[in-house]
């Protein structure tokens, strides 16, 4: 009804509201994202799945002649409105007028205005049309249009283009003016976009451009611009074909009264200065240090704070070689990631007689010490409330080669949900911190490594060590890291990061508050007692005293169970799960990660990305165990210092893509792959390094930890595995304004492989357990604040793999067993 009554409710008798445009490109419809992109005028937008304008109606809501009707109803002294001046002071009453005419503003620019077909645009987007052909080799292309009326005040325009036969490049001649750019050109030209036998493409032409004027300025031509790149193409009398002639001129000088015409030269580089303290204090000053090191001279006011290798590998600009832009490029690149120096100046003093340039870099130091101090609030499932403090002291140009030193601490304090003991403090939850971190701008290895990575792909080294200590969160914990890791970028496109030795040792403080944790668990222990007369029904297993005999009773077949029981199997589970989860872990890891994003910029919704991580544990400590002859412990483990250390091999494999569908609409997916494989001496995953699944990033019909493993009926509180497949699709659309909505499906789900687990539904064991990825659907909203997304997902478990076959659809497909979920950005 708001549809058909009110859509046309602002328009004149003589408009028509659009309501569809269709493109026919040779008597078939067309249209396509990048055809559709060309007309000026398109339908208002619609709700998916609803086709409500409801942008429109927003905006039909307000009043056209709003000031009109406010004096009329508000400054009538003979209206009763009036009256609320014997209420309310002249400037309270004038508020009040203005904050209904602000409304009306705000349902305006919420709100879109009615499309009404303009001829004028509809001639505009035909030229378009034409003009899109002709560019991409239909150079006999026509178009025209026709506007159907399908309603009271309603229409649709119908695009019609007949391309003819397309051309095809055919002769490529060159005239080039200057010897040396023709001399170059040989080289380059194997790399042209034009090429003998292409569909003329005009875009080709305007790539080739860029691609040659790229060229020619990294080989000396440093006052080459792309204006000197001209083309002509001739169609007559072709049989449609388009012979093509690249025109580079030689430099043009222009003077007050006068231009000289002269041919490019190429040019070297005569000095390279690098001025360590440009501030504004010194700017009348004459710098009283000077270093030449390996030919870059190196000026300071007072002595130099730096290491005259460390400023010179930040520059790519180097004495006795040719001009290339890419070197300024890249210096201004390098000096600005040294986090030592603010955004660089580089300039170039041209010497016309002998066709040299010096390069003059300007560096504007950053103070030496940086703070940082950062406080929060929090509430979670662990915790009532919490308070987190965290501050840091930054150190630039610590060993004088723009080393950045690091030093953070972090404190937090929070009340328990569990802490029922009046007794107890009520801030009962404790965590304390700190992290050292060293970052060095090059590779800090014994070998050189510039031919393997140079330095130009930004190469950085990050040595670290941290400590931490929580009380009463889970069995409470400390844990002792230590990293050295490598970061390199070969593109813009491509990060690499090595972690030579990543060290973590974890120790549980509180063992015996495992079953306090785990209740579920717990819960499951004092049934089974229970029913076979282990306990009397009135009493309950002790914590942890009496649930650890219980399970060692069973396990020892002293009471009526038998291995064959499924109460037998389930408590064996339970022992296996406490042990893992309990014991101490040392983790000495290498891992290397690759991540390959296309994204141009955050504009750009039509992009991929690939994340791909393998990393390996153990192997360093189990070749020298091997090596030395060391003992094994009673798990017939070799451990350090009474700890057993962990032994597996881990890859990750991630990829995205987004597809840009116009209109503010992004169709996306995500495709994730995991494995664990622990061997040697360990035979299943430390829980820190295991998967799960579930959460707002994840299945969002499941809580995080909360699915699976396989097919498992779990009452776990944290369920994880060594074994992962997940699958996301999401289409998000603009509703109006900065509010966008999703449609979105998620399926995957985890299981153990090659571990200690042997529980069939727990377990993938062939193909077959694909029948076990979970499926869960659902909608949501995001709003964008520029800076960030706040986001609000609703999922439904629409196939739940802890059902039975058959029974496993639509289950508990409503909002009772809905899950709501709040994230900060898209969740993938």
């Amino acid at each position: 009804m708001l549809s058909s009554c009110n859509a046309v409710k602002r328009l004149s008798s003589d408009d028509y509201l659009l309501m569809d445009n269709s493109i026919h490109v040779n008597d078939k419809k067309n249209n396509t994202d990048a055809l559709s992109s060309l007309l000026y005028q398109k339908p208002n937008g619609k709700l998916p799945l609803f086709g409500v304008p409801i942008r429109l109606h927003i905006y039909n809501l307000a009043r056209p002649n709003i000031d009109s009707i406010l004096n009329t109803k508000y400054r009538n002294p003979e209206d009763p409105k009036t009256g609320l001046k014997n209420f309310l002071s002249l400037k309270q009453y004038e508020a009040l007028i203005n904050s209904k005419s602000t409304f009306n503003s705000w349902l305006k620019t919420t709100g879109e205005p009615p499309v009404i077909i303009n001829t004028a645009k509809t001639d505009k987007s035909t030229t378009n049309l034409k003009t899109y052909y002709y560019k991409n080799g239909w150079f006999n292309a026509v178009a025209s249009y026709k506007i159907d009326t399908t309603g009271t005040k309603r229409a649709k325009i119908d695009y019609f283009v007949k391309t003819g036969d397309p051309y095809f490049l055919d002769s490529i001649r060159t005239k080039i003016q200057s010897p040396v750019i023709d001399t170059l050109y040989k080289t380059l030209k194997k790399k042209s976009l034009i090429v003998k036998g292409d569909q003329f493409k005009e875009n080709n032409l305007t790539n080739e451009r860029d691609r040659l004027t790229t060229e020619l300025r990294n080989s000396g031509l440093f006052h080459f611009a792309q204006d000197y790149i001209t083309f002509e193409i001739d169609t007559i009398g072709t049989n449609k074909k388009v012979n093509t002639d690249i025109i580079i001129q030689n430099r043009i000088i222009r003077y007050d009264d006068s231009v000289e015409v002269r041919p490019f030269k190429i040019y070297k580089i005569k000095d390279v200065n690098i001025f360590t303290d440009d501030a504004y204090q010194n700017k009348d000053l004459v710098p009283t240090d000077t270093i030449n090191y390996k030919g870059f001279n190196i000026y300071s006011y007072g002595k130099s704070k730096y290491r005259a290798k460390a400023l010179t590998d930040a520059v790519f600009i180097t004495k006795g070689g040719i001009f290339k832009d890419i070197n300024r490029t890249r210096t201004y690149r390098y000096l600005s990631e040294l986090r030592t120096f603010k955004y660089p100046n580089i300039e170039y003093v041209e010497d016309e007689k002998d066709s040299t340039l010096t390069a003059n870099i300007y560096l504007i130091p950053k103070k030496k010490f940086g703070l940082n101090f950062n406080a929060e609030v929090s509430q979670s499932n662990i915790q009532t409330i919490g308070f987190a403090f965290s501050g840091g002291l930054l150190i630039r140009n610590v060993f004088k080669g723009a080393e950045t030193l690091e030093v953070s601490g972090l404190g937090s304090i929070g009340a328990s949900k569990d802490a029922n003991n009046s007794k107890d403090a009520f801030f009962d939850i404790t965590e304390v911190g700190a992290t050292v971190k060293l970052t060095i701008p090059r590779l800090f290895f014994p070998v050189n490594t510039n031919k393997v990575i140079p330095k130009f792909m930004s190469p950085s080294t990050r040595i670290s060590a941290g400590a931490t200590s929580q009380r009463n969160i889970g069995l409470d914990k400390q844990t002792l890291t230590g990293i050295l890791s490598y970061n390199w970028y070969p593109n813009q496109k491509v990060t690499n990061t090595l972690d030579l030795f990543n060290v973590q040792f974890v120790k549980n403080l509180n063992v015996d508050n495992y079953f306090g944790v785990y209740q579920n668990s717990f819960s499951s222990l004092n049934s089974i007692a229970k029913n076979i007369n282990y306990i009397d029904n009135t009493d309950n297993l002790s914590i942890p005293n009496g649930a650890d005999q219980f399970i060692s009773a069973v396990l020892n077949n002293n009471t009526s169970l038998s291995p064959i029981d499924e109460d037998y199997q389930t408590i064996s589970n339970i022992d296996q799960r406490k042990r893992r989860l309990t014991e101490n872990n040392l983790i000495i890891s290498s891992s290397f990660n690759y991540v390959k994003n296309r994204r141009e910029t955050i504009f750009d919704n039509d992009f991929s990305i690939i994340r791909f991580r393998l990393e390996f544990a153990g192997n360093l400590l189990s070749s020298i165990a091997n090596i030395t002859g060391a003992n094994k412990n009673n798990n017939d483990r070799y451990d350090i210092f009474g700890v057993a250390f962990s032994q597996y091999t881990k890859a990750e494999f991630d990829y995205v893509k987004y597809w840009d569908l116009g209109k503010r609409s992004v169709f996306a997916v995500r495709s994730y792959f995991g494995i664990a494989v622990p061997y040697g001496n360990s035979e299943n995953i430390p829980f820190s390094k295991s998967f799960f699944a579930g959460g707002p990033n994840d299945n969002r019909a499941w809580t995080a930890y909360n699915l699976g493993p396989g097919s498992l009926k779990s009452t776990n509180e944290f369920n994880e595995a060594n074994l992962k497949l997940h699958f996301s699709a999401e289409q998000r659309f603009n509703l109006f304004g900065s509010l966008f909505g999703a449609l979105f499906v998620d399926a995957g789900n985890i299981w153990n492989v090659f571990d200690d687990v042997t529980d069939e539904a727990q377990t993938f064991d062939s193909l077959s357990s694909l029948k076990d990825i979970a499926v869960g659907s659902g909608f949501g909203l995001r709003y964008d604040f520029s800076f960030f997304v706040l986001r609000g997902d609703i999922g439904f478990k629409t196939y739940d793999p802890s059902y039975n076959l058959g029974d496993r659809w639509l289950k508990d497909y409503n909002f009772n067993n809905a899950v709501y979920n709040i994230g900060i950005n898209y969740p993938f």
